[in-house]
């Protein structure tokens, strides 16, 4: 069976020539993104392989990208992308994790060929997997290149997102919807934390009206006490008889990722609970409210910290961050943040996670949303009861 690619060419050819201006503003020859959301982005190649070097180089004087990684992943890269066999290349597997050799030295060897050698070059310093001695090869076989920091140059291009993305980003939100809702489903007073998440997962992949969902970040769960720490994974305890339990998760499509939060209370939750709660709600409302195009992201998050102080509460750190295309362990772009300082001005098509998160002393709550920047405000990606929620 053909692999069904995600967008059709004259997208891909869309986002290199929104790419190769931003690199002539920048001063760039040429772009390396090792990035595995801006790969895709910018080919569709779609490997779990970025756990290796694997790049894709974007040249002001090439009509296409070229792909650059192991040998084994050469057939992924043939599947998934509409690149020219040309544009497809490997490195020496001898190479791959060795004490003295590197693969980005057969990639210097590649740039010389095409004559790039010379060439203002930018580098995704802030990328996860680009190794500070990827980029010291990269530097010693280029001795006459002029490298410098791209700062995101894709993830920004990536910001809006186009009519197709928005496709992905709706279904991902089904996804989150119906996966919320099996995990609500699920807890019951003794059920082990680690059997909510089996249940989340396989919600996840199934998906929901024949749209399967790809791997996302993982599932996050805490309980009790724990609500105040929000990175905390699952473990085997078993679900409180009366409690707190807080849940994060995405659901991702083709890539596109909606993460969210909801805040459960098994049994009959305290007064001080519920009122965090509404008090969330509330902030949340009002910053979907103001999330259309014009307004200045910092304002975003000064009415939520309004609120917040109104109600003898506050929240340190950024209340969000834009949303979209991303691989696992994230579903952030790295760009805009929900804080002060950020004047970012919202235009239609852009994604965030408003991350509510308030964590006390003694517990935490979150209802988070994810959504679209539309004339009307704030369009939610999931459909989840904007409350706190209440199992008996």
């Amino acid at each position: 069976m053909k692999f069904e690619k995600p967008f059709p060419p004259e997208e891909f050819r869309r986002r290199i020539h929104d790419v190769k201006q931003r690199m002539e503003r920048a001063g760039l020859d040429l772009l390396i993104c090792q990035d595995p959301a801006n790969m895709y982005w910018l080919t569709g190649f779609d490997g779990y392989s970025f756990y290796v070097p694997q790049v894709v180089l974007v040249h002001l004087q090439s009509d296409m990208p070229l792909w650059f990684g192991r040998f084994v992943d050469v057939n992924s890269a043939y599947i998934t992308t509409d690149l020219p066999r040309e544009n497809i290349s490997s490195f020496s597997d001898h190479r791959l994790q060795h004490p003295e050799l590197h693969p980005f030295d057969d990639l210097c060897e590649l740039i010389n060929s095409r004559g790039w050698g010379s060439d203002r070059i930018g580098v995704e310093l802030n990328a996860h997997f680009y190794t500070a001695r990827a980029h010291q090869h990269l530097v010693k076989g280029l001795p006459n290149a002029k490298f410098s920091d791209s700062r995101e140059l894709v993830n920004w291009a990536r910001l809006i997102k186009s009519d197709l993305e928005l496709v992905y980003m709706r279904e991902a939100g089904r996804l989150a919807t119906h996966t919320m809702h099996t995990a609500i489903a699920n807890l019951k007073p003794g059920v082990p934390q680690h059997e909510v998440v089996a249940e989340v997962y396989r919600a996840q992949t199934r998906g929901v009206g024949g749209k399967y969902g790809d791997s996302s970040g993982p599932p996050l769960i805490q309980t009790s006490e724990q609500t105040n720490a929000p990175h905390l994974s699952w473990t085997d305890e078993p679900l409180p008889t009366s409690g707190l339990v807080l849940m994060e998760f995405g659901a991702t499509r083709r890539r596109y990722c909606a993460p969210l939060c909801r805040t459960v209370h098994i049994g009959k939750p305290p007064a001080e609970v519920s009122r965090l709660a509404d008090v969330i709600v509330e902030g949340g409302d009002a910053v979907l409210g103001m999330a259309k195009p014009g307004t200045v992201v910092e304002e975003l998050n000064a009415v939520w910290q309004d609120i917040l102080k109104r109600n003898g509460y506050m929240k340190i750190g950024r209340s969000g961050y834009s949303i979209g295309l991303n691989f696992p362990p994230e579903w952030g772009e790295r760009t805009v943040s929900i804080r002060p300082g950020d004047r970012t001005i919202l235009q239609a098509g852009m994604c965030f996670h408003f991350q509510s998160g308030v964590r006390l002393q003694d517990f935490g709550a979150a209802i988070s949303e994810s959504f679209i920047v539309t004339e009307s405000g704030g369009e939610r990606l999931a459909e989840v009861d904007r409350r706190l929620i209440v199992v008996e």
